[in-house]
């Protein structure tokens, strides 16, 4: 684990500061995403409460004061909390005053919501032409989906990622995480920034939407791209790739190790060694396709031969070789294999025995790396130092 320091470089996006009206994953991952690279996130959050992910555990950490969900403090790093009651005058007048001193306003309310409050674009830019918005909605915001609840969830079921995701003659199944949020987060950071970009060349800001659904079918990647161009509709695998063989996981003595070998190199490497030369000259093994129509008499294959010897010894020898290949982890392993090759996976912010320790930002960069300057804020931790800053503004 690395720890931060005092002498950090600046970010890339410190120049920018980002009202932040987002809960629960997506919009606070787009928003954590900046805040990494820079930029100040005012997070602005119902009084008592807050985010509704505050609550969402076991399990908890505590930082020796207060204790919180780790749900939460996955995602909300570097920024500055304010707790505001927009149904209160006061209080939607200070939301005003920080969407006015922002450059760009994020939220995830139901449809309607900031154009009632007199948050949305088209009202904000009235006096300022500059201000970009983005909004994160389950279905979009204009068809007769704008009124749906979306929860990543649902929204794996209904956009076909549980009909993939299981066994092949078992229950439907949904990721292990919340990928439809990560997705949908990613792609709201990706919008803002070519936002800010075109507005470096216009002087004007725009809108920014994107809706849990299309993000999840975007994310179906080669098998949305099978029904959109060919009109297939792919079912489960499994552990099984529907295009690639050898490519799953295979029996060694003592437990599964996965091969991918997805080229012609690969497979003849693969064959060589385990000492199977032969496979490449058996008929039912020579291409890619004849592998895919034989696939479980290849299984057979490679399993009778990796039986001879453990997972890890086998990992070891074929990565070696170059061949794709890894072991069945458990989170705990995970983050071990990632410290042993060099990643630094998680990053701490403080030396004390109250450190916080989070989940490094997968973004390298020369220069402007990202950072982790602030721990994740209790509810209206900085209302008071927002309040000073909009009054001396």
């Amino acid at each position: 684990m690395s720890k931060t320091n005092n002498q950090q470089p600046q970010g890339a996006l410190r120049n920018l500061r980002i009202a932040d009206f987002s809960r629960v994953l997506a919009g606070p991952l787009a928003t954590m995403v900046l805040g990494d690279l820079g930029a100040d996130i005012i997070k602005i959050e119902q009084p008592g409460v807050g985010d509704d992910t505050r609550t969402w555990g076991p399990p908890w950490w505590s930082d020796g004061e207060n204790t919180t969900s780790t749900y939460y403090l996955g995602f909300n790093r570097n920024k500055r909390s304010i707790s505001l009651d927009l149904r209160s005058e006061e209080d939607l007048e200070l939301a005003h005053q920080i969407c006015q001193s922002a450059d760009i306003v994020v939220d995830n309310f139901r449809t309607g919501t900031m154009e009632r409050f007199g948050l949305n674009r088209d009202s904000l830019a009235k006096d300022n032409p500059e201000i970009i918005t983005c909004s994160i909605t389950g279905f979009g915001s204009t068809g007769p989906g704008a009124e749906l609840a979306g929860y990543d969830f649902v929204v794996q079921a209904m956009s076909g990622i549980m009909h993939i995701t299981g066994e092949v003659d078992g229950e439907p199944s949904k990721i292990g995480s919340a990928m439809v949020d990560k997705l949908t987060g990613l792609y709201a950071a990706i919008g803002i920034l070519a936002a800010v970009q075109e507005r470096h060349q216009t002087g004007l800001g725009q809108h920014v939407e994107v809706s849990l659904m299309q993000s999840a079918l975007a994310g179906l990647l080669n098998v949305g791209a099978a029904y959109a161009t060919a009109d297939i509709d792919p079912g489960r695998h499994g552990n099984r790739h529907p295009s690639i063989a050898p490519y799953e996981p295979y029996q060694a003595s003592d437990g599964p190790v996965i091969i991918a070998a997805a080229s012609p190199v690969l497979w003849e490497r693969l064959c060589e060694e385990m000492g199977r030369t032969d496979w490449m000259k058996d008929p039912r093994f020579k291409t890619n396709e004849d592998r895919l129509a034989n696939i479980d008499a290849l299984a057979a294959e490679i399993n009778k031969e990796l039986s001879k010897d453990t997972a890890a010894a086998w990992v070891e020898r074929l990565q070696k070789a170059g061949i794709p290949v890894g072991m069945v982890n458990d989170i705990r392993a995970a983050f071990v294999t990632a410290e042993t090759l060099g990643l630094d996976p998680v990053v701490t912010f403080g030396d004390d025995e109250n450190a916080f320790h989070s989940v490094r930002s997968p973004l390298n960069m020369e220069t402007t790396p990202p950072t982790v300057r602030r721990t994740p804020p209790t509810n209206n931790q900085h209302g008071e130092e927002i309040r000073r800053e909009l009054e001396d503004s």
